[in-house]
């Protein structure tokens, strides 16, 4: 019962204490930190019925670092969410995030494949990633935009705009030429 299917299992006892079956001993919410980091995946269960606890141990896990004051969900972000708990788009919401950070891990690894083969310049290194930063902060604050569309407008036709909005296409049409641009630059950069 140590792994099952790469998935390693994680007995909890009634005394808080975390038993990783697959090394045969105790571990801590630090050595379960490490493997999210590690991509590993676990399951946690309580020890005697068997209940899958994994939810709640990861949410511990986030508590704990973000009372270290490593913090990475912003108040007003915590707030959404929790106003989301019994709504009517409750059931929307993990895909969305799902999508969401799958889509900012997929940016994440193209910064860090493009800032290996800028390395060799210091200026347009930092020139690419001041940009790929301000444009994750633009995403996620459009990201957060979307968890209270009825709050400025209060109607339900304005929190999904028309996709053929003019505004929108000019949008997307200078994102497009300047990651075009951007990109043109990387080419150069990894030409020389």
């Amino acid at each position: 019962m140590a792994e099952t299917h790469g998935t390693i299992v994680i007995k909890k006892y009634a005394n808080r204490r975390l038993y990783d079956t697959s090394a045969s001993r105790y571990v801590t919410l630090d050595h379960l930190r490490e493997l999210v980091k590690d991509g590993k995946n676990f399951q946690v269960v309580d020890a005697k019925s068997g209940e899958d606890l994994t939810r709640g141990v990861l949410a511990q896990i986030i508590f704990e670092e973000e009372s270290k004051g490593e913090t990475l969900l912003p108040v007003e972000f915590l707030r959404q969410l929790i106003s989301f708990y019994g709504d009517s788009m409750q059931s929307m919401v993990p895909g969305y995030l799902n999508m969401s950070m799958d889509s900012f891990a997929k940016q994440h690894a193209e910064m860090r494949e493009k800032m290996a083969e800028a390395m060799g310049s210091p200026t347009a290194s930092m020139a690419m990633m001041e940009e790929a930063t301000k444009r994750n902060m633009e995403m996620f604050q459009q990201a957060m935009s979307m968890f209270s569309p009825f709050a400025q407008t209060g109607a339900a036709a304005s929190a999904f705009p028309a996709p053929d909005a003019p505004e929108d296409k000019e949008d997307v049409d200078t994102l497009r030429a300047e990651l075009d641009a951007m990109k043109a630059k990387l080419d150069k950069l990894a030409g020389d």
